[in-house]
């Protein structure tokens, strides 16, 4: 799989450091594949707990259809537009059970309080889309 432009050569933090810059990082852009392998970026925001990272989407998201043909994924610190501003590392994506995500959806309120503590589940719950959660366990370098 190939690495979106401008990524190339970016990749080998180590995963303790890597997770304590996502601590204080608000968004990540998410590389998912598509079936021919062409890359695709999304900005998501992150959370960080333990040894994982989380993030939330919705149902009808074609990335979620990206992630459940293909876990594998690529993260990298960015803006809100999704400009990245550094390394980027490799991971594997898990789709949370619901009992699984109610901490996250905690951890995502308290950190983005205003897009993920009440815009983004009001925007859910109006357009009657299903959140789901997910959990990011980054790869050895």
């Amino acid at each position: 799989m190939s690495l979106p432009e401008g990524l190339h050569g970016l990749l080998g933090m180590n995963i303790t450091a890597t997770l304590e810059s996502l601590k204080k990082q608000r968004t990540i852009l998410l590389t998912t594949y598509r079936k021919d392998g062409t890359p695709v970026g999304t900005p998501v925001n992150v959370v960080v707990q333990g040894d994982h990272a989380y993030f939330r989407t919705f149902d009808a998201a074609v990335k979620t259809k990206r992630m459940a043909r293909n876990p594998e994924v690529e993260i990298a610190p960015s803006t809100f537009r999704g400009q990245v501003t550094g390394t980027a590392s490799r991971g594997r994506v898990r789709l949370l059970t619901e009992d699984e995500s109610k901490p996250i959806r905690r951890l995502l309120a308290r950190k983005h309080p205003f897009l993920q503590g009440f815009a983004v589940p009001l925007f859910h719950r109006m357009k009657r889309f299903r959140t789901l959660h997910y959990e990011l366990t980054l790869d050895q370098d």
